[in-house]
C-alpha cells in the first residue's frame, strides 16, 4: 500500500467514527473501501471488525450508570452473542471468497435498508411497547439474539437496531440502557469475532491498527463536527453512500 492509500485508510476510519458518534453506521464506509483499497471481501470484512470493535467498549463503559439499573435476566443475553459472533466468523472463513465477492453488494444493500430503517422502527417501537417478562419472551429473545449475533460474525453492518427492536419487544423503555447493552451485545459478538479472525490469519493488522487510530480520533474529536451537522444530515449521508457502495460494487462484481 502507498502513501496515499494509508491515508485514505486512516480518513475514512476518521469519518466513520464521526457518523458513529452520532448515528452509527461507520461500518457502511470502512468494510467496502478497504475492498476498493484491494484487500479481498473476507480480509477487508475482518480487518474492519479489528478496527472497529473498540468502539463498543467505548459506548458501553458511557452507558456503565444504566447498565447497572439492568434487570440480572437481560446479561443472559451475553452468552448467545458470544455462541452466534464465532458461528458467525466461522461461517465467514468457510465461505468461498469468490461467493462472499458476490454476495457483498446485497449484504451492503440489506445493512443500508435497515439504517434507513432505524429511525421508523423506534418510533414504531416507543408506540407499541409493552412489559414481558416471562421467561417464555427471554428464550425468543434470546434465539434471535443468536441469529443476529450469527449475522453480526459474519458481516455486522446494522445489527445494533436488530437488537435494540428485539430489547424493545422485552419490554425496556430507557434508550440509554439499550444502547448500554446493545454496546455490550456488539462487543461480545465482535471480540470473539476478532478473535476468530486473528488466529485464522485474517486480519490485516497494520490496516486495522490505522483504521483503529482513524476511528477512535473521528470518535473523540470530530464529535462536535457531527452533531453541528445534524443526526439528520449525517444519516442521509451515510445512506447515500451505501447505495453508492452498493452499486459499484455490484457493477464490479456483476
Amino acid at each position: 500500500m502507498t502513501l496515499f492509500h494509508w491515508i485514505a485508510v486512516f480518513g475514512v476510519a476518521f469519518i466513520a467514527g464521526i457518523i458513529n458518534s452520532v448515528a452509527g453506521g461507520g461500518t457502511l464506509l470502512t468494510f467496502p473501501s478497504l475492498v476498493w483499497l484491494g484487500l479481498s471481501p473476507i480480509v477487508a470484512n475482518a480487518t474492519s471488525t479489528a478496527a472497529l470493535w473498540p468502539g463498543s467498549l467505548g459506548g458501553m463503559w458511557g452507558y456503565r450508570h444504566e447498565l447497572r439499573q439492568t434487570r440480572t435476566q437481560l446479561f443472559l443475553l451475553i452468552f448467545p452473542s458470544i455462541v452466534g459472533g464465532i458461528t458467525g466468523a466461522v461461517l465467514l472463513r468457510q465461505t468461498p471468497p469468490g461467493v462472499f465477492a458476490r454476495l457483498v453488494p446485497f449484504l451492503i444493500l440489506f445493512a443500508t435498508i435497515l439504517f434507513m430503517l432505524q429511525a421508523t422502527v423506534q418510533r414504531w417501537l416507543r408506540v407499541h411497547q409493552h412489559q414481558h417478562d416471562g421467561m417464555r419472551w427471554l428464550a425468543g429473545a434470546a434465539v434471535f439474539q443468536f441469529g443476529v449475533a450469527v449475522y453480526g460474525g459474519y458481516f455486522g453492518a446494522g445489527i445494533g437496531i436488530l437488537m435494540l427492536a428485539a430489547l424493545s419487544l422485552l419490554g425496556l423503555t430507557d434508550i440509554h440502557q439499550m444502547n448500554g447493552l446493545k454496546n455490550l451485545f456488539a462487543l461480545c459478538i465482535n471480540v470473539v469475532a476478532t478473535v476468530y479472525f486473528m488466529t485464522a490469519g485474517l486480519v490485516e493488522w497494520p490496516v486495522a491498527a490505522i483504521m483503529a487510530l482513524g476511528a477512535v480520533s473521528g470518535g473523540y474529536g470530530g464529535a462536535g463536527l457531527a452533531r453541528k451537522l445534524g443526526p439528520i444530515v449525517v444519516r442521509r449521508t451515510v445512506i447515500a453512500i451505501g447505495f453508492a457502495m452498493t452499486i459499484s460494487l455490484f457493477f464490479k462484481q456483476y
